[in-house]
């Protein structure tokens, strides 16, 4: 995770580009704490959000999802985790990963490339604004191994789609391009350099008075979080009800091993 500041415009990346920005458990503690020192950092009015390399980021990584499987502890399980839920927090720290980003007083413009899958989905819905690339893969990916939506992924896909449109997403765990996900509301922009155009955007809002913009925010904000902490307690709670059964680890397991999943009702 790198974070640079310059001309009002925190430049935010992810870093793992071997990986794709896959999400494991330092990723997970980087990127929480990169938002969480931005929310007091010193001369920042946008924060621009994106990945090296071939993705902005692929969701979890594969180490991750052993874990999940039943066959070894959880990641949550060996302290520090993203299931860990601190004092006096509405967010465990997975959830706290994407949800920092409304934290944050200043506005946060996601450049979005390559994939944003399952967790990476759930990063890019955090920020107040979506670049992305026509080519973009895009999926709601945890029906896909088992599981929900569990950083924020419901409450955020309920705020900017219809119902129907995050039911679908949600239940089938397809890909959409970046020109369907536009279409459905999901990116706030194309680009064919989403970078370089959500650095043009960060320039051109970081000319205008940091009062006003951090004022606009918060007036959105007290909207668009409401009942957000019910919502995340209830994610909470029915993640932990497919963690280690028996259908989510087939889907696992059915999964790695290419094989169409046997579950049971």
């Amino acid at each position: 995770m790198s974070v640079t500041i310059s001309n009002g415009i925190a430049d935010v990346r992810f870093t793992r580009a071997d990986k794709r920005n896959a999400l494991d458990k330092a990723q997970f503690a980087a990127i929480e704490q990169a938002g969480e020192q931005l929310k007091t950092a010193e001369g920042v009015r946008v924060v621009v959000l994106s990945g090296e390399g071939e993705s902005f980021c692929a969701g979890l990584d594969f180490s991750m999802f052993a874990g999940l499987s039943g066959d070894v502890e959880r990641p949550e399980d060996q302290g520090g985790g993203p299931g860990d839920l601190p004092d006096g927090r509405i967010t465990n720290h997975g959830q706290q990963i994407v949800w920092v980003w409304q934290e944050l007083p200043m506005p946060v413009i996601a450049a979005v490339h390559g994939h944003a899958l399952g967790g990476g989905f759930q990063i890019a819905m955090g920020a107040d604004i979506r670049i992305a690339h026509p080519d973009t893969k895009w999926s709601v990916r945890e029906v896909h191994w088992g599981l929900v939506p569990d950083m924020t992924g419901t409450f955020m896909l309920s705020r900017l789609v219809r119902s129907d449109v995050a039911r679908e997403l949600t239940y089938t765990a397809r890909m959409v391009d970046g020109r369907e996900a536009y279409e459905l509301g999901l990116v706030t922009r194309l680009s064919d350099n989403p970078y370089d155009d959500a650095m043009a955007l960060a320039a051109q809002i970081a000319g205008h008075s940091p009062g006003a913009v951090r004022g606009s925010k918060k007036l959105f904000n007290l909207m668009f979080a409401d009942r957000a902490e019910e919502q995340f307690a209830a994610e909470r709670r029915v993640i932990g009800e497919q963690f280690s059964s028996p259908n989510q680890a087939e889907a696992i397991k059915a999964n790695m091993e290419r094989r169409p999943p046997n579950f049971v009702d």
